[in-house]
């Protein structure tokens, strides 16, 4: 008797957890800026450096140093915004206390809209990485370097989704320019164009804290580009858990606070 509700249980997650990937896709095709996400910024950003690079002749290795970085930004834009959006969409539409009154857990609220942002985020890598192939000649590191490395990119944007949703918790919806500040922030710290050696000795102990410093520095090692780090992917992963750990729990009780002091009330109206 004790098995029955259990398998009931966990197909009944995972339904929830599909059912709101869904609702972040049924989104996605309605909103014009959802496109503007995935095409029209990145590839911006793709054809922004890869000209500036071509125009100062840099050597074929630096060029790939620059439209890494350039594609794993535009690559943790989209993860991240889908996974702050998941939250916003109910914020906008005022729906949020209708949500979170359903049997939804915060991990489910969270997981659902990730992994439709890791399918946005695959379809972004793959255009971006077709349109550095065709326009600079760039080339993909072996696939052992780039799924480890991809891997660590996808969660970092949840990383920093999951940021986005806690400060609008707790501050909330005034602050919701903090969706495309925090995800600005640190790729300015971590070395998207740049090595981090070069960055001032605080804001360098600063960039050893962000997990996508390890993830970038490793798939750069697929251009013969030297590490600065001892064993990048175990401290990348060891720090993404742990993150994604603690902002589960602080996101938990930030609802339950804002749950005491009306907090989900004011962002349902």
């Amino acid at each position: 008797m004790s098995l029955q509700p259990k398998n009931r249980k966990i197909p009944a997650v995972f339904g929830r957890i599909f059912a709101l990937a869904y609702r972040n896709y049924v989104f996605s095709i309605r909103n014009i800026s959802a496109v503007m996400e995935v095409l029209f910024w990145p590839v911006i950003g793709i054809v922004s450096i890869g000209m500036m690079g071509s125009f100062l002749k840099v050597n074929e290795q630096m060029l790939a140093f620059l439209l890494t970085g350039a594609i794993m930004s535009g690559v943790l834009q989209v993860v991240q915004l889908d996974v702050a959006f998941g939250f916003l969409y109910d914020v906008w539409s005022k729906s949020l206390k209708q949500t979170l009154m359903s049997p939804v857990s915060s991990f489910e609220y969270v997981i659902g809209p990730w992994l439709f942002s890791m399918i946005k985020g695959t379809a972004a890598f793959v255009f971006l990485s077709l349109l550095s192939l065709w326009w600079f000649k760039f080339y993909l590191p072996p696939p052992f370097i780039f799924i480890l490395s991809f891997g660590g990119v996808m969660l970092s944007g949840l990383i920093v989704g999951m940021s986005v949703i806690f400060f609008l918790v707790i501050f909330g919806s005034r602050i919701d320019v903090v969706a495309w500040m925090i995800s600005v922030l640190m790729m300015l710290i971590c070395g998207i164009y740049y090595p981090v050696t070069m960055l001032p000795s605080g804001v360098a102990f600063i960039a050893k804290l962000i997990p996508l410093t390890y993830f970038l520095e490793y798939f750069r090692t697929g251009y013969g580009f030297p590490l600065n780090f001892a064993h990048p992917l175990i401290k990348g992963y060891g720090l993404s858990f742990l993150y994604i750990a603690v902002l589960f729990f602080l996101i938990e009780t930030a609802l339950l606070r804002a749950r005491k002091t009306g907090m989900i009330v004011r962002l349902s109206e």
